[in-house]
């Protein structure tokens, strides 16, 4: 019988031998953690628990260190089992029982089943076409020397460890196939970490990978076929069994498996349905059960079933969401620490087993650095990149080890010589990470653009830094959308952009997208009627996942069938903006570099990052039930509690949206929603309160331009400020020196203020502040029609104030009270964190503390003093946080 098979009957019998179980459980005196044949579960959720518990403690540690997941299981195996925790008196009888273990082994068979469904899910036979010729080439050359060096190691191992009953021929190409296997999905998660997934040598590896991978796979299933039989006839059954099998599910199974995903509309929908989730299962568990009797392992069934999934639309990353945790969280941990228990480094305890150790080591790495190395820098790479495609085709992880626990199993490896080949493959992976980044570093690495795809425009040259004029017509914007809820602030700013008499794009399909932005007329008759264009840049986030790693080797695909992307794209043909697209699939914490390269590729002026607003408030409707909150402030998270929580509201975004002000190499706005309305005859009223610097003459320059549309009426207020009251300024004196002897507590990262201020940079701020008012809001006959009939639309005034967060509170209060219902006010303001002419905090905290409200410091970071003290306030507005480009050093 199979190996599945077996387990599955060793459960039965010990399942069927039970005892009567105890009604009272714990309460009557029973031990939980003893064995009981009826009732397994009890320590089963023990040992996993131990288990998981183990294994996220470790993962911690070394994924600090970059390491992947697999090494913490494994090394979790082997502290619990023989080498360290079994020496503990009891440990092992108490936790890991020789009678529970069947139910343990059972669960870590049906869990690696699934996995390995995963990562033939995960081979895309596409990627080969990428660099073809050195792929190929490297997965050639990695394949035939390791083997054959493999081979000649196995003889030396063979006369010195393994029992001469074990098959000479068979030991030899299990060791074969050891050394020369590829840990495709450990690589897989290797160079997600090491972003490299969008680099030509990530492509290649990869590439290279898939052929080496599939190989290795059936040379193993050819071991284990000829292990498993009796005789050399049945050894060809067996082959042919598979063969037949094989080609079974990979045409009628296949088209039917189509047929039925089009029917259901699954692959129409890019998800799968419940009916399609069944016979996904069904097929998964049918193939595993079909090439365990016919004495191939159950895992190449799974594995055979996840190449029949097609990958159309989408589908097999929805198919793949649904698993993967379940599978990486649960059952993996259980199956590598199961190889740690059978891992004994205790019987690692002469000269000539270490020497071998190390013998292994070294011809399994030079083998497969040296062969794919050379061949990588005879095909075209340079010895940076041929180091780093060497480094990483030597890995091993998980696949060497369940090739390993295979052997085991088939008694081809004893347990001394399992722990050796064990400690090999963890040796190897440990460094595969480090020498990559030896040899390609981040500042040699070239990139593919295999992870970024774009719709319409395309890749332009990339130049530094933006040091624009503040007053400048901006017509290039780049977008930021990385959630559905930013969509209604991204359309209403992109919809207040638009002015009448600007040219308008006609409906373009997407392969003519780029002629027709060029063939668009030039001709403006003002300035403030340019021709404005919006690039989408949608962002994805890239984790060490299965399904996130199939995001990446498919973004061109899901620009074209992302609902985000195809919503605004929508919305900006029926309002005749030309809109481009571009999604990107980086890691979290490379989202703001990822913005700043987008903005450096479109040229683009200026990067609008729309933070949308959240749930209604409820609790604000206990209190008033007659009362329509809208939106609420996505700060109002950061300093108090709301029965529903915005996932924006939250410091960790908030310093992401400093990263980006920081990095960002043109001009920002952060576009803070609380819902606006462009629909029937209301007038959008915009109301801007000027205090100076670079980034309020930005604010008022872009006020301007927004007011090109006869939509917009706008008040302009520059608030001076002038010297206190002695009792005023004793007042602000005391609460200073209180504020100074108190520590903030907070979680927020450290601000963005650049620059120092001193006397001479004060007065040319202070002159360039007069000259742009000036400009604006004297008469004067020298204005184009456009700009004209822009500042016709807006009101200047002045006003003196010796608390200036106070005053501008109070003008945005009495702004919108002049509002008409359905109507919101939108406060533009400057962020200010560079070259403030003010410093307001001592005035902020005085004015939170009236408010009698608690706000953490990432309000002020995030938006500014100004735009914090409106924060605490409680103002309806929103917010249109601007922040100029940082001049070039």
């Amino acid at each position: 019988m199979g190996v599945l098979t077996d387990q599955l009957v060793d459960v039965s019998a010990r399942l069927a031998s039970r005892a009567a179980a105890e009604q009272g459980g714990v309460l009557s005196g029973s031990n939980p953690s003893a064995y009981n044949p009826s009732d397994p579960i009890r320590l089963w959720v023990i040992q996993v628990v131990i288990i998981i518990a183990m294994t996220q403690f470790l993962s911690l540690g070394l994924s600090r260190i970059r390491q992947p997941r697999v090494i913490a299981e494994v090394i979790g195996g082997v502290l619990l089992g023989p080498s360290v925790m079994g020496h503990i008196p009891g440990f092992t009888t108490a936790i890991f029982p020789a009678a529970g273990m069947p139910l343990l082994t059972l669960t870590s068979t049906i869990g690696l089943v699934l996995f390995l469904f995963l990562v033939g899910l995960e081979i895309d036979v596409r990627v080969i076409k990428r660099n073809v010729r050195a792929s190929v080439l490297i997965s050639v050359a990695g394949l035939v020397v390791p083997l054959g060096l493999g081979a000649a190691l196995g003889v030396g191992i063979y006369r010195q460890f393994i029992d001469q009953s074990v098959n000479f021929g068979y030991f030899l190409l299990f060791t074969a196939v050891a050394v020369g296997i590829t840990a495709f999905p450990v690589l897989c998660r290797i160079l997600t970490e090491l972003k490299l997934l969008d680099t030509t040598v990530g492509v290649v590896v990869l590439s290279a990978g898939v052929g080496n991978d599939v190989v290795g796979w059936i040379l193993l299933a050819l071991t284990v076929a000829l292990v498993n039989a009796s005789t050399g006839l049945t050894a060809l059954y067996v082959l042919l069994a598979s063969v037949g099998f094989v080609v079974f599910l990979m045409y009628p199974i296949r088209w039917c498996y189509m047929w039925l995903a089009r029917r259901t509309g699954s692959l129409e929908q890019g998800s799968p349905t419940t009916l399609m989730m069944t016979i996904t299962l069904i097929m998964i568990l049918g193939s595993a059960f079909f090439t365990d009797i016919i004495g191939v392992h159950p895992i190449f069934g799974g594995f055979l079933a996840g190449l029949v999934i097609p990958h159309e639309n989408g589908f097999a990353i929805s198919l793949v969401e649904k698993l993967e945790d379940l599978v990486s969280i649960l059952f993996l941990p259980i199956y590598f620490t199961l190889s740690g228990l059978n891992t004994n480094l205790g019987l690692l305890d002469d000269g000539i087993t270490w020497a071998y150790i190390i013998l292994i080591c070294l011809v399994a790495f030079t083998s497969k650095f040296v062969a794919c190395g050379v061949t990588a820098y005879y095909t075209g790479f340079n010895w940076r990149e041929a180091g780093a495609i060497g480094s990483l085709m030597s890995c091993k992880g998980l696949v060497e080890l369940i090739v390993l626990n295979i052997g085991l199993n088939a008694n081809i490896l004893n347990p001394r010589t399992f722990s050796m080949f064990v400690l090999h493959a963890l040796i190897l992976t440990f460094i595969t990470t480090p020498l990559t980044l030896l040899f390609y570093p981040a500042k040699h690495r070239v990139h593919d653009g295999t992870t970024t795809a774009k719709i319409g425009g395309g890749d332009r040259e990339a130049g530094g830094r933006r040091s624009t004029s503040e007053d400048e017509v901006k017509t290039k914007f780049s977008i930021v959308l990385d959630k559905i809820e930013q969509l209604p602030a991204a359309m209403t700013l992109s919809q207040l952009l638009q002015t009448p008499g600007s040219p308008s794009s006609s409906f373009v399909s997407l392969s003519a997208e780029e002629k027709a932005l060029e063939a668009l007329p030039t001709l403006t008759p003002s300035p403030l009627q340019a021709r404005v264009s919006i690039d989408a840049l949608r962002l994805i986030e890239l984790s060490n996942r299965t399904s996130a790693v199939l995001k990446s080797q498919e973004a061109d695909v899901l620009l074209h069938n992302d609902p985000i992307v195809s919503v605004f794209r929508t919305f900006g043909h029926l309002n005749r903006l030309v809109v481009s697209a571009a999604l990107s699939v980086v890691g979290y914490d490379e989202f703001p570099d990822a913005i700043a390269q987008h903005a450096l590729e479109f040229e683009s002026q200026m990067v609008i990052l729309p933070w949308s607003r959240g749930a209604t408030s409820v609790l604000a409707e206990e209190e008033d039930p007659g009362r329509t909150t809208g939106a609420r402030n996505p700060f109002d998270g950061i300093f108090h509690k709301t029965a529903t929580q915005d996932q924006t509201s939250s410091v960790v975004y908030s310093e992401f949206i400093r990263k980006v002000f920081l990095h960002s190499p043109t001009d920002v706005a952060l576009f803070v929603d609380r819902g606006l309305s462009l629909t029937g005859a209301a007038e959008q009223r915009l109301f801007l309160p000027f205090v100076g610097g670079p980034d309020d003459r930005l604010a008022l320059a872009f006020l301007v331009q927004l007011s090109a549309n006869p939509g917009v009426r706008a008040t302009v207020v520059w608030i001076c400020k002038v010297e206190s009251t002695a009792d005023e300024k004793e007042k602000e004196g005391g609460l200073s020196a209180r504020h100074a002897g108190t520590t903030h507590l907070t979680m927020a990262a450290p601000d963005t203020v650049y620059g120092a201020h001193s006397t001479q940079t004060r007065l040319v701020s202070d002159t360039a502040d007069n000259l742009l008012w000036d400009r604006f809001a004297l008469p004067s006959s020298a204005h184009a029609p456009g700009v004209a009939a822009a500042l016709s639309r807006v009101t200047f005034a002045k006003q003196a104030a010796a608390a200036p967060l106070h005053r501008i509170v109070e003008l945005v209060e009495l702004e919108s009270a002049k509002l008409a219902a359905g109507q919101n006010l939108m406060v533009l303001l400057g962020r200010s964190r560079r070259m403030a002419v003010e410093s307001h905090k001592a005035e902020l905290q005085q004015l939170i503390s009236g408010k009698g409200t608690s706000i953490g410091s990432a309000v002020s970071k995030t938006v500014g003093d100004v735009g914090a003290a409106l924060v605490a306030s409680g103002t309806g507005a929103s917010l249109l946080v601007l922040q100029a480009a940082v001049p070039p050093s």
